[in-house]
């Protein structure tokens, strides 16, 4: 089993909230990598609110056999909106991006702009994932085909969906933890 898929398990995402996007027979075709500045994402590591309020950079390797032809759609939500224990809000989409292609460093079209994480003081930690999707050829997407920007449009954001109507296909994931500066166990 793979590191990434048992990070998933341990974190209740798969099976669990995020398992009509991650599969449990999931196999990655792409490394994705994230970083805020030297803040790096790491298979559910710990950051703070303030160091996750920029832009991250992603980049992405394809696995041997994936293919170098193509683009891929990034996205960044959460599934802990507002609280862990009370995710009505889940999946809160924070950022969209497509059009991406494989490098250390990828850029696209953003769909959504970045919206930091901000979990509450009172909060417990919430878990973001990091998504990569390979598009179909054809795909054309508008900002207007993910939602709105404003605050409200974002929340209860059905990504399954969002991936079925437009023909995504996984490729990558990584997550993290993200709470509050003020937070403590």
């Amino acid at each position: 089993m793979s590191a990434l898929i048992t990070s998933l398990e341990k974190a209740k995402l798969v099976p669990g909230s995020a398992a009509s996007l991650i599969p449990v027979s999931f196999t990655p075709a792409a490394d994705l990598s994230v970083s805020f500045g030297d803040a790096r994402v790491q298979l559910g590591n710990m950051l703070r609110v303030s160091q996750v309020q920029q832009k991250p950079e992603i980049g992405f390797r394809l696995n041997a056999g994936a293919g170098t032809d193509g683009s891929y759609l990034a996205m960044l939500i959460d599934p802990d909106a507002p609280t862990p224990e009370d995710p009505k809000f889940a999946f809160w989409r924070h950022w969209v991006v497509s059009g991406l292609k494989p490098g250390a460093t990828a850029a696209g079209t953003t769909l959504t702009e970045f919206l930091g994480p901000g979990p509450k003081p009172e909060s417990n930690p919430h878990r973001y994932l990091f998504l990569l999707f390979r598009e179909p050829a054809s795909l054309a997407l508008t900002k207007a085909d993910v939602g709105g920007e404003e605050f409200v449009d974002r929340r209860s954001f059905d990504a399954a969906a969002f991936v079925a109507k437009h023909g995504l296909q996984l490729a990558g994931v990584n997550w993290m933890l993200c709470a509050a500066d003020e937070w403590s166990a």
